[in-house]
């Protein structure tokens, strides 16, 4: 079952991670086990930069957090949107450990 909307406001790396592999395997048709947090989006998910930001557009309406330009071109690895997602949320004070 999926979160809420704008459930990821007060979540762990770890739900942040769940759920960013769950958007992961769903919108691109991936394996679970595929996507790791070292996972990169182009060489090991065969992510095209369109789908890195379809992604980002995702997880931005779950969360109401703004992804700037220069946010998503440092975007390389699953791991990076977890702590992308988990930066903004702990700036905003919404994020847990």
């Amino acid at each position: 079952m999926s979160p809420q909307p704008q459930a990821l406001r007060t979540a762990t790396r770890e739900q942040i991670f769940a759920r960013v592999a769950e958007l992961l395997a769903q919108s691109f048709d991936l394996a679970p086990d595929q996507v790791r947090l070292d996972s990169h989006l182009n060489d090991d998910l065969d992510l095209d930069s369109i789908d890195a930001i379809d992604l980002v557009v995702g997880l931005e309406e779950e969360t109401g957090l703004d992804v700037s330009e220069s946010e998503l071109r440092s975007i390389r690895l699953v791991g990076d949107i977890v702590e992308l997602v988990h930066g903004k949320l702990a700036g905003s004070g919404r994020a847990e450990g």
